[in-house]
């Protein structure tokens, strides 16, 4: 069976985490943390970078930051995972759920001035399979009704937005904070893991307090105080050193992953555009996006066909997986939700499959998986 996603290792992951231990220090915020940290500031101009055990972690934090009260409202597609929604529903939030597009499943930035009111806070921005959200129209619409932005840039690692202007600007620096993962499906893993990132600079200092249990611990280290204490909320959000260790020899070779992942991509597509298939829709690449190779999928014409095609596959040996459930209509939420039709997101849910994709999928098993369904 080719499986849908496989950890890779690029090949001192271990060398780097012995290396953590006998440092004596693999309680976090050591050596590897300071690297990567520095690895996304350095490369993506991230103004401050904290490294956290997970992407949900890192969005609480940005909840936190954002100061979201009971009764604040946040604007979010309901075409993403659970964790977008729940970090700010654990600060008392109403989550008002923005339909997807038409030809992505990225939010629908029409619809989105329309649900803006004056108890809205803050619009997260979930950029699905690394593909940009239209951060122009976005930031302009926070900018008139002096909103957060907060960007859920899970799996948007090196992937870039090219504004009407024409700069190019890496996903996760546009907003005022952002949140990656880590996690073992993601280009860059670390088993578990994440980033948070923070653009205006007004939340920094808070948000290395909140990150280390809301003591400024990080500041008694450096030298800055004499002696620290508790003085904010806060949690255990930094990761171990052996997370870091491990995450800091992927992103060594960020370039060698990222070039791999590309080609197949590209294969798939070039594959399935072969097929001249016309229930099948492919993914779409709005002009202002690039491509950061984090999945292929396919949207199949409903869920019937969806689901026979995963049979199709299985049967041949791929494992080929749906995603996620629409949250407004999640049985957790279903209720609170204000009634609209989502009708773009009900659709993805329905009818979208991802394909197996990880750095060591040969080429030669996908041309055999699109042979199978030709």
């Amino acid at each position: 069976m080719i499986p849908f996603n496989k950890p890779y290792l690029s090949g001192n992951e271990t060398f780097y985490i012995e290396d953590a231990v006998k440092t004596g220090k693999i309680s976090g915020n050591g050596k590897y943390t300071k690297l990567c940290q520095d690895f996304f500031e350095n490369k993506y101009g991230f103004k401050k970078c904290l490294l956290t055990t997970s992407c949900t972690d890192a969005l609480e934090m940005c909840a936190i930051l954002a100061d979201i009260k009971q009764g604040d409202e946040v604007i979010i597609p309901s075409f993403t995972f659970v964790s977008t929604a729940l970090a700010f529903i654990r600060q008392g939030a109403k989550i008002v759920f923005a339909d997807s597009e038409i030809s992505n499943p990225n939010i629908d930035v029409n619809k989105i001035e329309k649900l803006i009111t004056s108890r809205t806070k803050a619009i997260v921005t979930v950029h699905y399979a690394g593909v940009a959200c239209d951060m122009d129209v976005i930031m302009d619409l926070a900018n008139k009704y002096n909103l957060l932005v907060i960007e859920d840039a899970a799996q948007a690692i090196d992937s870039y937005y090219t504004s009407a202007n024409g700069e190019k600007k890496p996903l996760g620096s546009i907003g005022h904070m952002a949140a990656f993962s880590f996690h073992e499906t993601k280009n860059i893993i670390s088993g578990e893991g994440g980033l948070l990132v923070i653009n205006d600079l007004k939340f920094a200092h808070r948000a290395e307090i909140i990150w280390e249990k809301g003591t400024n611990r990080a500041e008694f280290f450096r030298g800055e105080v004499d002696k620290y204490g508790w003085v904010d909320i806060g949690s255990s959000f930094l990761p171990s050193e052996i997370i870091a260790a491990f995450l800091w020899a992927q992103l060594e070779n960020l370039n060698d992953i990222q070039n791999r992942r590309k080609l197949l991509w590209q294969t798939y597509m070039d594959a399935f555009k072969k097929l001249n298939n016309s229930s099948i829709q492919l993914p779409v690449l709005p002009e202002y996006a690039s491509n950061n190779a984090h999945m292929f999928y396919l949207i199949l014409p409903d869920l019937a066909s969806r689901s026979q095609l995963i049979a199709r596959l299985k049967e041949n040996g791929f494992h080929s997986v749906f995603h996620y459930i629409s949250l407004h209509s999640s049985n957790y939420y279903k209720d609170k939700h204000d009634g609209r039709k989502l009708s773009n997101t009900d659709k993805f849910s329905d009818c979208l499959v991802r394909l197996p994709f990880f750095y060591e999928l040969e080429i030669d098993d996908i041309n055999r998986l699109v042979r199978c369904l030709e």
